[in-house]
């Protein structure tokens, strides 16, 4: 029987299993088995994540934009809990925060008073919620000594543009009034998320800043900038690395309302005005994602209006990185810095 074959067969746990196993292997041995590298656009994708792509090609698993939503969310979940493994934290709760389901993640060794991440998972506005990015949350907050409370937002398409906008801004409002209860000090506050995640944090900053709340720092991770996504890399990335086309039209058809904008500011933060006083952010991209070019656009646009920026490409790496912190050493050491980005914007 075929490799193939034999991995198609295999149950979700015990496919998890082999991930672990061979994202393991030192780099030489994985090179053997997926063949010559990727390379496009200049960058080579990561050996790590070519042999991972593999694995999933072999394993038939499906999109999660093919499957019906329900179990598109599901499907995010079991393939967030297969990359992210099992992370130590101090202590974890879940609260409600502005009348949402939130979960507070306190490092090891924490005072009693410190930097606090608000941070917004990513999933297109229609997937993810506070299971899918359990593992990354406690990866961030441990290694940066910072502690997260993760937001659940309303999605999409039971509830459109702009209800998570408006819930992420409810959220860090209710955050800002209610710090010490969390143990945040209300001058080390920060926003950040990934993807849809990343628009919305990006979206609070930018509130934060015309409302005069306190915000010392945002940590964009490959944000969704621009709606209308024409750009290079939302072509030459569309398909054979993780997010697809497919995925992102179903994004935007199932948030957006029929006939809505999308260059609406809330929903593309690249056609926002910059008030004065947003805050320092960290932009980070992956060299293989469909959203490299307009989270770095976005990423210029802020320090062409003032704002101190780090932008960082990570070449080899695809979306949906922060989620794989579990397996293989590429997207973790990736992760791994920006939770050295917080601490040092924090002092964590």
């Amino acid at each position: 029987m075929a490799l193939k074959d034999v991995v198609a067969t295999l149950t979700p746990r015990v496919q998890a299993t082999v991930l672990r196993g061979m994202l393991a292997l030192p780099e030489p041995v994985q090179r053997r088995l997926v063949g010559k590298p990727v390379v496009r656009d200049g960058q080579t994708l990561a050996t790590d994540v070519q042999l991972s792509l593999w694995l999933q090609k072999l394993a038939k698993e499906p999109g999660a934009e093919t499957l019906p939503m329900e179990e598109g969310r599901a499907a995010l979940r079991r393939h967030a809990a297969a990359a992210g493994g099992r992370q130590p934290i101090g202590s974890v709760r879940d609260l409600t925060v502005a009348d949402l389901p939130a979960r507070l993640y306190v490092p090891t060794g924490a005072p009693a008073t410190g930097p606090l991440l608000v941070f917004f998972h990513g999933g297109g506005f229609m997937h993810g919620d506070l299971e899918s990015h359990d593992a990354a949350c406690r990866f961030l907050a441990e290694r940066s000594g910072v502690r997260i409370v993760a937001v659940d937002y309303r999605l999409a398409p039971e509830a459109q543009f702009p209800a998570a906008y408006d819930d992420a801004c409810a959220a860090y409002r209710w955050v800002v009034a209610n710090a010490a209860s969390l143990g945040g000090d209300p001058a080390r506050l920060a926003v950040g998320g990934d993807s849809a995640g990343g628009t919305l944090s990006a979206g609070v900053a930018l509130v934060a800043a015309r409302e005069g709340l306190p915000l010392a720092f945002q940590l964009l991770v490959y944000p969704a900038s621009d709606g209308v996504r024409r750009t290079s890399s939302a072509e030459l990335f569309s398909e054979g690395f993780y997010l697809t086309r497919a995925y992102m039209e179903l994004a935007n058809d199932s948030y957006m309302p029929a006939g809505g904008d999308f260059t609406d500011p809330r929903y593309s933060p690249l056609y926002a005005d910059i008030p004065a006083g947003v805050a320092p952010a960290f932009v980070a991209t992956a060299g293989f994602d469909p959203l490299r070019d307009e989270g770095e656009a976005y990423a210029r646009k802020l320090a062409e209006a003032g704002v101190r920026v780090e932008l960082k490409r990570y070449p080899g790496l695809i979306h949906g990185f922060l989620n794989i912190v579990g397996v293989g050493r590429s997207s973790k050491a990736a992760v791994a810095e920006l939770a050295a980005k917080l601490k040092a914007a924090l002092g964590g």
